[in-house]
């Protein structure tokens, strides 16, 4: 395959003052001063555990950290290592008592299925600590796996706000080594940890290297397939990931709103102005 992630190159420190502009600007609206996030010990939950740290300070973002008895201990050690660079309060909050009582339910269940319990379980219990602690709850997605449909819906995806979700994999890992991310969490194989030997890479079927040129040619470029195809990347690759990046539009959206009036949510009411005084 051709390479061109050269052309995914950003300036990291503007990307980095953007994002945690954003951050404290979303609590800020929402009249908070905190947040709440799910530490995977991934390179994605790590690097916005860091702008969320840089935007907010430290002692106001509780990291949680949610394993199942699969889960791989260096995850845990990798979340550590994160928490206590930053200085973040903590929770550990084991799943497995939760989950299996429901896999029991169901005899056969695909790891898929179980992997959606699994990341619906998990957004639960962070959005019962965004009520104790009194943070909203930080999603950790990146553009790849948003475009992709590489979510739960109402699970990883059902967040107040996504600070890291317009930057490629390639971007993330950047930004993350810009911002000061421990190595071993940039360079490990990216998992959702939702099974024991699972992988990101290995459950799509393409590395993140190749998958983020061709996304970044579709959406950023505004290439058609053929053009995309024309670069010297594989039409049946193309196909693929245009197919699913179509299919999963509705996990990138609120629930769509059926339009019976002037000004429908969703539709023509999207943003928010200043109403003070009104």
């Amino acid at each position: 395959m051709p390479n061109i992630l050269h052309r995914l190159e950003i300036n990291t420190g503007l990307a980095q003052k953007m994002m945690t502009g954003f951050i404290a600007d979303q609590i800020a609206k929402a009249g908070m001063t905190r947040a709440v996030i799910g530490l995977s010990g991934g390179i994605d939950s790590a690097l916005s555990a860091y702008l969320a740290a840089e935007a907010l300070g430290g002692e106001n973002v509780l990291a949680v950290r949610m394993p199942y008895r699969t889960s791989s201990q260096n995850s845990l050690t990798d979340a550590e290592t994160v928490i206590e660079d930053l200085g973040l309060p903590s929770l550990t909050v084991p799943i497995t008592d939760m989950a299996e009582p429901l896999f029991e339910q169901f005899n056969g269940m695909s790891n898929v299925r179980r992997g959606n319990i699994m990341a619906r379980l998990r957004m639960t219990i962070l959005y019962d600590q965004s009520a104790a602690f009194g943070g909203l709850v930080l999603g950790t997605s990146n553009k790849t796996e948003f475009l992709l449909g590489y979510s739960t819906i109402y699970g990883d995806s059902g967040v107040a706000l996504q600070p890291i979700a317009d930057l490629y994999k390639a971007q993330v890992r950047q930004v993350a080594a810009a911002v000061g991310v421990p190595e071993a969490v940039i360079h490990k194989a990216p998992s959702a940890d939702l099974w024991e030997g699972q992988t990101d890479e290995g459950e799509l079927g393409f590395s993140y290297d190749d998958v983020d040129q061709v996304l970044f040619l579709l959406v950023d470029e505004r290439y058609t397939v053929d053009e995309v195809v024309d670069e010297g990347f594989s039409r049946a690759f193309v196909e693929d990931v245009w197919r699913r990046v179509k299919a999963n539009h509705y996990k990138r959206t609120m629930p769509n709103i059926a339009k019976l009036s002037q000004r429908s949510i969703g539709h023509d009411f999207l943003y928010l102005r200043d109403w003070t005084g009104r």
